[in-house]
Formats: structure tokens, C-alpha cells, sequence
């Protein structure tokens, strides 16, 4: 029997990438903002419906850039979340700044609003609020709490690549809003990210900051590093917009079959479809209450495990708890930490068939209460 991967890349075919990175061979263009990143990043904007996109190699590089662009004070505070990726926390640490963190609400598992107005401080600059298995922050009250307190807001929005919120894309949330293109996400360009914004005054500092400052020839006006997206990684990004919404309602179907399965299990805890929002599908989280399931969430991975079947403690641990941080943040986010040591998300992927979400569902069931 096969074995069933936690995720999978979503790819046009051979033939259609091959035709879309025919000329590169005519050209020799290969990196340095060519006519296949020109043509992503357009067309991006129009798809987002934002003003700017700014491409970068990979959605870390892009989170970094766009906090340091703020030019948030050093040693300031951001306030966001440890039930995230390393790199949320990684991107404010590098930029020497403080990460100050919020708990989660139990429904979606996005910073809880009702905590954040209790961490600010006079030290406070920014909040990064985090966008999670393509669940999005209650986006109101971060603008209220942001404009009252006038902090900046940098959404990670690495999960939420297409999600809408009433009729519009999230995208064009907050200050900035960062995504992920890496190979693992709804919409990928191989590895790759991008930030989308507003403010005209940012296109040229993210530049020079992705491409050493360069200007011409002669002339380098700013201490800037290398974070170019490439014109291969450009050219599937290209290829993959134009399947971008099939491959969604494809991801729509394994998620409601697994939802057919595993709702109204005791023990077996899912997130509710947001109000407003049209998702994206981009995970499948479940949270399994031991005492009430039977099994609990480590034992629940390794009867997948054994079965061939890949799955995530996804975020696990808190990054609040890394050991490179020593310490050194501490952190009262009980609800983060009971979400983090019960979660799994599920293997999800576009290609994903109704027989192998059975067959996953068929071996978590068997671990309940009988």
C-alpha cells in the first residue's frame, strides 16, 4: 500500500513549464527581476487586488525585510503569537526587536484580540498577527486596536494565499501582509514569498533591500542583501496562478470528506468555518482531547505514522519555548500550549483522493473510545 505524504506539491505539467521557461534558454536571463518575475508579480497584484507586490525567494527573507522597512525602533515590542512557524518569532528577533506574546482564541486558533490591549506598552511598536491553516485574525479588531494605539500591523500571512474576507483579499490587510510561496503551500513558485502593500513610499526601500541597494552600474545606495525571486521559480508561480482556483475546490473535497468523517467524534475537536470568509483550504488541523477521544495526539501520530501516513504537529512546540531563544521571552499562553500539544493537521494536498482521506479517518477512528 502506498504511503500517504503530509503534503504535496501542486504542479502544472512537464509540458506547460516547459513552454512557459523556453525563452529562458533563448535569453540567458535567469534571476535579477526578468520578464517572468515582471510578469508574476503583475499579474499577482491584479489576481490580490493590490496596489504592490514585491517578490522575493522566500516568504522569511520577505518577513524580515518588510519589519526592518518599518523602521520600527530597536529593542521596541511586537506583539504576536508563539503558535506560529519558527520564522514569525525568528524575523523580529533578527531585526532587534522584542517579541512580546499573546495567546490564541480557542476557535481559530489566531491571536486572541481580547489579550493584546493588556501587553502594550510604551516599548510597543507593531503588532504581527499570524493568519493559521488559512483561518484568518478578526481583522476589525486588530485595525481598531492598531489605529487606537497607532502601531504598526504586519500580517504573517504565509497560510492565506487567496482567502477573502467579505468579498475582499487579505491581502491588502494591515500595513504589509507576508506570504509564503514555498513548495508546500496552496500556491508555490518552488520556494518564494512575497509582500503586498500599500504605501508607494516602501516599493523602492524593499527593493534595494533584496538586491544589495543597487541602483546602476555605479552606483549602490543602501546596505542592502540578496532575496531575489528567480526567473525559474517566477515561471512556475505563472504556471500555477492559472490553476490556482481548481486546485483550491479540489482541496474543498478532501476537506469536506474529512469533515464528513470526523465531525461529531467525542474527543475530536475541528475548526468551524469562519463567518465572511472564503477560504482557501490551505490545512486541515484536529485537536484531539485525549481524556474524551481515548488516544491521544502522539499516540494518534504514530498509528498513522505506522501506517504509512504522514502527519504534523503543526505548531509544535510553541515558539516561544525554542531553546535558541534561552529563555529569554517568557510567555502565559495556556490556551497556545494546550492547542500545540493536541494538534495534527492531516495530510491535505490538491491531488489528495476521497479513498486516502478514507483511509486516514479509517485508522483515527480506530483509535477512539469504542
Amino acid at each position: 500500500m502506498k504511503n500517504i505524504l503530509v503534503t504535496r506539491s501542486s504542479m502544472p505539467s512537464y509540458e506547460e513549464y516547459c513552454e512557459e521557461i523556453k525563452e529562458l534558454w533563448e535569453s540567458h536571463w535567469l534571476t535579477n527581476m526578468g520578464v517572468k518575475h515582471q510578469k508574476l508579480q503583475d499579474e499577482l497584484e491584479k489576481k490580490l487586488d493590490v496596489p504592490h507586490v514585491i517578490l522575493y525567494t522566500n516568504g522569511h527573507l520577505a518577513l524580515e525585510n518588510i519589519l526592518a522597512a518599518m523602521n520600527l525602533p530597536k529593542g521596541s515590542e511586537v506583539i504576536t503569537t508563539p503558535f506560529t512557524f519558527a520564522s514569525t518569532t525568528h524575523a523580529i528577533v533578527r531585526n532587534g526587536l522584542v517579541p512580546v506574546f499573546c495567546d490564541i482564541n480557542e476557535e481559530d486558533y489566531t491571536i486572541d484580540v481580547s489579550k493584546i490591549e493588556s501587553l502594550i506598552t510604551d516599548k510597543t511598536s507593531a503588532i504581527v498577527p499570524v493568519h493559521v491553516y488559512g483561518n484568518i485574525c478578526n481583522v476589525k479588531e486588530i485595525e481598531r486596536i492598531a489605529n487606537r494605539y497607532e502601531l504598526k500591523v504586519i500580517y504573517d500571512a504565509a497560510h492565506a494565499f487567496g482567502v477573502e474576507y467579505k468579498g475582499k483579499n487579505v491581502a491588502s490587510l494591515g500595513d504589509a501582509s507576508m506570504f509564503s510561496f514555498h513548495a508546500t503551500k496552496v500556491f508555490n513558485t518552488i520556494e518564494g514569498g512575497a509582500i503586498c502593500f500599500k504605501d508607494d513610499s516602501l516599493v523602492q526601500i524593499l527593493n534595494d533591500m533584496k538586491n544589495f541597494g543597487i541602483h546602476g552600474q555605479e552606483s549602490v545606495v543602501f546596505v542592502g542583501g540578496n532575496a531575489k525571486m528567480n526567473e525559474f521559480q517566477a515561471a512556475m508561480g505563472i504556471c500555477n496562478l492559472r490553476h490556482i482556483d481548481d486546485e483550491v475546490k479540489k482541496r474543498k473535497k478532501a476537506v469536506e470528506h474529512y469533515r464528513l468523517r470526523l465531525s461529531d467524534i467525542n474527543g475530536i475537536i475541528l475548526c468551524d468555518y469562519q463567518k465572511d470568509v472564503k477560504s482557501n483550504y490551505a490545512y486541515f488541523p484536529v485537536v484531539f482531547d485525549e481524556k474524551k477521544f481515548g488516544s491521544s495526539r502522539n499516540e494518534v501520530f504514530v498509528a498513522l505514522n505506522n501506517a504509512g501516513i504522514g502527519a504534523r504537529k503543526y505548531f509544535y512546540p510553541l515558539t516561544s519555548s525554542f531553546e535558541c531563544f534561552h529563555n529569554s521571552y517568557a510567555a502565559a499562553t495556556p490556551i497556545a500550549m494546550y492547542i500545540s500539544n493536541r494538534v495534527l493537521t492531516l495530510p491535505l494536498y490538491a491531488d489528495l483522493s476521497i479513498d486516502d482521506v478514507d483511509r486516514i479517518c479509517d485508522v483515527i477512528l480506530s483509535l477512539g473510545k469504542k
